[in-house]
This record gives structure tokens, C-alpha cells and sequence, in this order.
């Protein structure tokens, strides 16, 4: 129980799931940019009318669907790319991973027919997302802290304002199109609850606010574990469905993809790889063996890291030959939950070594601007943001004992 809720589990592989999740939409938004009208603004062909009449049946959450305007969709649609920018760079990771939460939900709920299946996965990571702890590391928030610790300065006031203008949303979107009672209980205990955050550290940094932790690493950790958990479930389902196929059976599905013009960026590639029936085979064979496989493989470290290396490798040439980037970018984000902390940790330390040479200046050394390479803990006026420390973790950012290590499926 005490490793439960003594820390925040998977600092580097949170924050790397942030990071790959933030990416994949951001460019998905940024390609989609000249086409963003036809995917879920006024042009799209599912129409204003044909949206609400979906969302008053499942009452899925979208802001788009307060008004038909084009500002107010211009507007949304910009929010988006912000929060997510915004969310990748860990800039107050608390309130960008609800505005980031805001602005999928938003516009996949629009438009639901517009995706690839790697939106349903954006979709659901988008909420995990909002509570985990995933600015401990790799985020402005954890550079942030680190400077405020070195000048011994007291937080960061933007956490403040940026708590201010979100209460003072909420309290229009109140007054003018109003939220479901749901979706108004979840954001306004988000918001109250950072509120709250930012008193307690501020007014009762003792006792209070260890008891805050308790619950922010308890709640990360199940969040960690809910998302570990949607990996697995997605591959086990996808593999057996397989084989109850009769094209998985005889080893021939993978040849008519291929063969679709469709989802051909380059034909003549696909010509080389459908031409061999034994590669069509074998491609087809280990598909189903490391779906199905994959999940009983977790607490055997070796055999999980060949078949998650082999699994990230099928999304890469599932983007390549099919043409589905952002589907393959979104299956890998997920995939790195499980990446192994000693290598995150250690492209960490390559990229702190690749950052001082060419700052000019030795490995480990303090920043000019007072800051440092290494994590921090939370600003103790931060509401807004995150970038808390991976305790437990020696001082080349490894693990610090087999004991103090996140679970044995995250090694």
C-alpha cells in the first residue's frame, strides 16, 4: 500500500504517453488545417442538425455544438492546437490536460464518423490523461520548479492566473449555454480541487499537504494502471477476434491490405512485401501470436520488451504501407507505457548530455538562468501545473533499488 500511495509511479512513462498523445492530435490538426471545415466544422457532412440529434441521444460533450458560428469553430479549432502544444511541452500540464481533454472530446463528438480508430484511442487517453501526475518529468513545469527550488523563489504566479480565467469560463459557460450536470460536477471539482491544491500548499504545507499527495499519487497510479489496462484489452481483443478469422487462419489476411489503392501511399512497395507468400505468412502468424501474447507476457521483462519492440514495428509499417500515420502514431504512444524506465531514464540522461554540449557546458552543471537538468518537485504555487519529481530515483535518474522501482510491467 505504502508504494501505492508513497509516489507517483512511472514518471518517465507517463510522461511520455503525454508527450506521443499530444503530438499525434496536434499534428493531426495541423495536417488537417485546410480540411478542418470539412472534418468538423460547418462543411463537414455530418451535418449541425444530424450532430445534435446524436448528442442529445448519447449526450456525448462538445462545445462546438453551443453555436453554428464560424468564429466560435475557428476558435475551438485553435484552442485545440494550443492545449495540445501546450500539453507536449508540459506548460502547466493540470490545466492543459483538461483543455486538451476539452478540445478532442469537442471535436471528435462533432463529427464521430471522422477518424482512423486511432481517434477512439486519443479519445480515451484524453480523459487518463487529466489524472495523472504526467509533468514530473520531460515538462517547462519540471524545469520550472527546478528554478523556483534554486532561487529559492515562491512558485509561479501563471499557475494563479491561469486558474483565475478557467473559474471565470466556467462561471459564463454557466450563465450562457450551460453544461450538463455531469460535465459540470467534473469540471468545476477539477477546478476546485486545483484551487484547493494551490491553498494547502501555499497556507498548510505539512501534514495537509501530504495527505493531498497521498490521494493525487493514488489517483495517478490507478489512472497509470487503467491506461496499462486499455493497452492490453485493445490487443487481446484485436488478436483473438483474429483467429476466429478464416484469411488469419490460412496466413493470408495481411496480402489484402495491400492490395487496397486505397490505403497505398506507395503501390510498388506493397507489391515487393505482398509478392512473397512465405513473408505474407509469417507477417500474418505474428500479428495474432504477439497480440494474444502480449498480455500474459507483462511481468517477464525480456519477453515483453522483444514482443513490444516487434509491436511497434508492425504500427511503423502499418503507416508506412497503409498510410495511416496518426492511427500508428496513437497505438505507439500507448505502447510506451510499458517502455522499460532504465531506458527512458537513460535517453533522459543522453538528451541532458546532448543539451550541455551544446550549451557549451559539462553534464549536470547548473543552467545559467539558476535552473537544473533534473526533475523537481511540484512549485508549491502551482495549481495549474505539474512537475512534481519521480521519487525514489538515484541520481543518474534510474531507479533507485529493486524495491523503490515502479511495477515489474513498467521495467
Amino acid at each position: 500500500m505504502a508504494k501505492i500511495t508513497g509516489r507517483a509511479l512511472g514518471p518517465y512513462q507517463s510522461a511520455v504517453v503525454r508527450i506521443g498523445f499530444a503530438a499525434t492530435w496536434l499534428f493531426f490538426l495541423l495536417r488537417e488545417y485546410p480540411h478542418r471545415h470539412e472534418l468538423y466544422g460547418p462543411g463537414s457532412p455530418w451535418g449541425f442538425d444530424l450532430a445534435e440529434r446524436l448528442v442529445a441521444s448519447n449526450d456525448a460533450f462538445t462545445v462546438l455544438l453551443w453555436t453554428d458560428s464560424t468564429l466560435w469553430f475557428e476558435s475551438v479549432y485553435a484552442l485545440a492546437v494550443l492545449a495540445s502544444a501546450a500539453l507536449a511541452l508540459g506548460w502547466h500540464t493540470r490545466a492543459s490536460s483538461v483543455l486538451f481533454m476539452i478540445g478532442v472530446l469537442s471535436l471528435q463528438n462533432r463529427s464521430v464518423f471522422m477518424g482512423d480508430g486511432g481517434d477512439n484511442i486519443i479519445h480515451l487517453m484524453a480523459i487518463y490523461l487529466v489524472l495523472t501526475r504526467c509533468g514530473q518529468v520531460w515538462s517547462l513545469d519540471a524545469r520550472r520548479a527546478a528554478r523556483a527550488r534554486e532561487r529559492d523563489e515562491p512558485g509561479d504566479a501563471g499557475g494563479i492566473v491561469l486558474w483565475v480565467l478557467s473559474g471565470l469560463a466556467l462561471f459564463a459557460v454557466a450563465l450562457g449555454p450551460g453544461l450538463t450536470t455531469g460535465w459540470a460536477t467534473v469540471l468545476g471539482g477539477l477546478w476546485t480541487v486545483y484551487g484547493a491544491w494551490w491553498a494547502v500548499c501555499r497556507y498548510a504545507p505539512g501534514e495537509p499537504r501530504t495527505i493531498l499527495d497521498v490521494v493525487a499519487n493514488l489517483v495517478h497510479n490507478g489512472a497509470l494502471f487503467v491506461i496499462m489496462a486499455e493497452v492490453c484489452l485493445v490487443y487481446a481483443t484485436a488478436g483473438w477476434y483474429k483467429i476466429q478469422g478464416s484469411r488469419w487462419q490460412d496466413g493470408t489476411a495481411v496480402y489484402y491490405p495491400l492490395q487496397l489503392d486505397y490505403f497505398a501511399p506507395w503501390p510498388a512497395l506493397n507489391d515487393v512485401f505482398a509478392a512473397s507468400g512465405l513473408g505474407i505468412m509469417a507477417m500474418t502468424y505474428i500479428t495474432v501470436l504477439v497480440q494474444v501474447a502480449f498480455p500474459f507476457t507483462l511481468f517477464h521483462r525480456k519477453v515483453k520488451n522483444v514482443l513490444l519492440a516487434v509491436m511497434i514495428g508492425e504500427h511503423l509499417s502499418i503507416a508506412v504501407l497503409l498510410g495511416l500515420p496518426f492511427f500508428s502514431m496513437a497505438m505507439i504512444a500507448a505502447d510506451m507505457v510499458f517502455l522499460p524506465t532504465a531506458l527512458l531514464a537513460w535517453c533522459g540522461a543522453r538528451g541532458s548530455a546532448v543539451r550541455a554540449r551544446l550549451g557549451r557546458r559539462p553534464a549536470g552543471t547548473a543552467r545559467p538562468d539558476g535552473a537544473s537538468d533534473d526533475p523537481a518537485d511540484d512549485p508549491a504555487d502551482d495549481p495549474a501545473g505539474d512537475g512534481s519529481a519521480p521519487r525514489g530515483t538515484d541520481a543518474s535518474g534510474g531507479p533507485a533499488s529493486a524495491t523503490g522501482s515502479p511495477d515489474r510491467a513498467l521495467r
